[in-house]
């Protein structure tokens, strides 16, 4: 699975990834080599960071769903409680 951004958030990591060269690096790059560069974190990383960001996904819903009884459990025939 190809992980996509949206357009406008594409222009904004260009945006940083040049800022971070011309600022961190004191190199100046343009609109490809940032373009390039995002291309190659979002096939090489980015799977790594969605994997994790997924388990922690699911260990958070599992926790909840071990949960429901505890949440979501109601006392059956207590009309007639003595």
């Amino acid at each position: 699975m190809a992980i996509k951004v949206r357009s406008e958030t594409r222009q904004r990591l260009i945006s940083s990834i040049k800022r971070y060269f011309e600022e961190d690096m004191e190199e100046e790059i343009g609109d490809l080599k940032a373009g390039l560069l995002l291309e190659f974190f979002l096939k090489e990383l980015g799977p790594s960071v969605y994997n994790a960001a997924i388990g922690d996904a699911q260990a958070h819903l599992q926790e909840r769903v071990g949960d429901l009884d505890g949440t979501c459990y109601e006392p059956e025939f207590c009309y007639w409680k003595r």
